[in-house]
C-alpha cells in the first residue's frame, strides 16, 4: 500500500466510518490538534525527561492515540472507537499528587522555560489548552456525540504538563523562573 493516496488532493478527507469532508472541517481541527499535542509530547519525551516523566508520557500518548481516533469517527459508538477517558483523568491526578510532593508551593505565577526539558512540556502545555478549545468548540455542534470526558482529560493533562514541567526543572536543578510585571 502506497502512502500517498492522492484523494486529498482536492482539498478534502474521508471520515472513519464516514462521508468525505473538507480538511478544515472543524472536526479535523479537533483530531489534527490532537494529533500534534500528540507530537510535541514525543518531542519532549526525546529529551531525556528520566524514566518517570517518560513512562507517564507514554501511557498519555496511547490515549491521545485513541481519543483522536473517536474523534475522526462520526459514529464512534458504531465502530467501537468510543475512547473512555474517566479513570485516565483520576490517574493524572495522582501523578499530579505524587510529583507536586517533592515541589515547593507555587507562590508566583511562573514563565515557560528553564531547561530545555521544561520547556518542551511547556510548549505540549500550550498545544493541549489550545486543542481543548477547539474540542470545546466543536463539540458545540449537536450532531457530535458528547465530548465532555475529552475537554475533562485534556484540562487535566495541561495541569498535569504544568506540573512535570516544574519537576523537570528541578531534576537538573534549574530554578522555575517567575513573572514579573514589567514596570514603566
Amino acid at each position: 500500500m502506497k502512502i500517498y493516496t492522492k484523494t486529498g488532493d482536492a482539498g478534502t478527507t474521508g471520515l472513519f466510518g464516514g462521508p468525505r469532508v473538507a480538511k478544515d472541517d472543524p472536526r479535523i481541527c479537533a483530531y489534527g490538534s490532537v494529533d500534534e499535542l500528540n507530537a510535541v509530547i514525543g518531542i519532549a519525551r526525546a529529551t531525556s525527561l528520566g524514566e518517570k516523566l517518560d513512562a507517564i508520557l507514554s501511557s498519555v500518548q496511547h490515549h491521545l492515540f485513541s481519543m483522536g481516533a473517536e474523534l475522526a469517527t462520526p459514529n464512534p459508538e458504531e465502530h467501537g472507537l468510543k475512547w473512555a477517558g474517566g479513570t485516565h483523568v483520576e490517574q493524572m491526578e495522582r501523578w499530579i499528587d505524587e510529583l507536586e510532593t517533592s515541589l515547593k508551593p507555587l507562590r508566583n505565577f511562573i514563565l515557560p522555560g528553564g531547561s530545555t526539558q521544561a520547556a518542551h512540556l511547556h510548549l505540549a502545555r500550550t498545544v493541549c489548552r489550545r486543542t481543548e478549545r477547539e474540542i470545546v468548540s466543536f463539540s458545540r455542534d449537536r450532531s457530535v456525540s458528547d465530548a465532555s470526558h475529552i475537554v475533562v482529560f485534556l484540562n487535566r493533562l495541561s495541569d498535569l504538563l504544568f506540573v512535570m514541567a516544574r519537576f523537570a526543572n528541578q531534576q537538573v536543578g534549574v530554578v522555575d523562573v517567575n513573572w514579573e510585571s514589567p514596570r514603566k
